[in-house]
């Protein structure tokens, strides 16, 4: 796959986290793994104003970083086991990340995800963030597909 997942499917999105419509957002790019596991991951480079102190990364963008980027691990697996040629639009029903230790700014950062457990129109993700190869968070969140009437239904 040449173009990731976001700029693949939802060209146009605003989102903060993975929008690669938005000027200012994070600009996650995540791509299916191709070591012929169904993980889903994605490498970042922060820049210094995603710093909560001087040389680690805020704590608010690494749950960004890693809703994203498990929502797009989610959707993904969803639209491959439907046999769907384009993705449901899928939101965060929760999500839950464990801060392990600092995570350094000026490193890149990997994110790494896959889906754990799924039912009909949801999937549930566990992810890692790691950087300098040392898992400094995790994160494990169900992203449900959104039914017409939703805010989000084709959003993307």
């Amino acid at each position: 796959m040449e173009k990731s997942l976001q700029e693949t499917y939802s060209p146009n999105s605003i989102c903060f986290g993975c929008g690669p419509a938005n000027d200012k957002g994070l600009h996650i790019n995540s791509f299916p793994a191709d070591d012929g596991s169904e993980d889903v991951v994605a490498v970042w480079h922060a820049s210094p104003e995603h710093q909560a102190f001087p040389g680690m990364l805020n704590g608010g963008i690494i749950g960004a970083l890693l809703d994203c980027h498990s929502n797009w691990t989610a959707t993904y697996f969803l639209m491959k086991r439907d046999g769907k040629d384009a993705p449901d639009c899928t939101v965060t029903a929760d999500f839950h990340v464990k801060l392990k230790r600092p995570t350094p700014f000026d490193a890149p950062i990997h994110l790494k995800a896959r889906v754990v457990e799924s039912a009909d129109d949801r999937a549930t993700v566990e992810a890692e963030l790691i950087a300098n190869d040392k898992i400094c968070a995790t994160c494990r969140g169900t992203f449900v597909a959104v039914q017409e009437g939703h805010p989000a239904y084709h959003r993307w």
